[in-house]
């Protein structure tokens, strides 16, 4: 289940780059790594919950905020909120 939730959060990327202002096209690529890195945790740690999935991401970004400045950090965090949206 989390295998699937984490290539439908990638494809949505994937789909808005064509479309995508460079903003959304940098946060797309930060978040690539956010997911792919959350979702190989909670499969190795054998959680299927999406809640779980999606804590998880929120929880790499927090301890990942030193890197963005705090205008880049909106545009990452309406970014995910969109894409969570969208993969319901």
């Amino acid at each position: 289940m989390i295998q699937q939730y984490e290539e439908k959060l990638l494809n949505l990327i994937d789909t808005m780059v064509e479309t995508a202002s460079d903003d959304e096209l940098f946060a797309g690529g930060y978040l690539r790594g956010h997911i792919s890195l959350s979702a190989a945790n909670c499969e190795m740690d054998g959680i299927s919950s999406l809640e779980a999935m999606n804590a998880a991401v929120e929880t790499s970004l927090a301890e990942a905020q030193s890197e963005l400045t705090p205008a880049d950090q909106l545009i990452v965090k309406a970014m995910w909120d969109q894409l969570q949206q969208g993969a319901q």
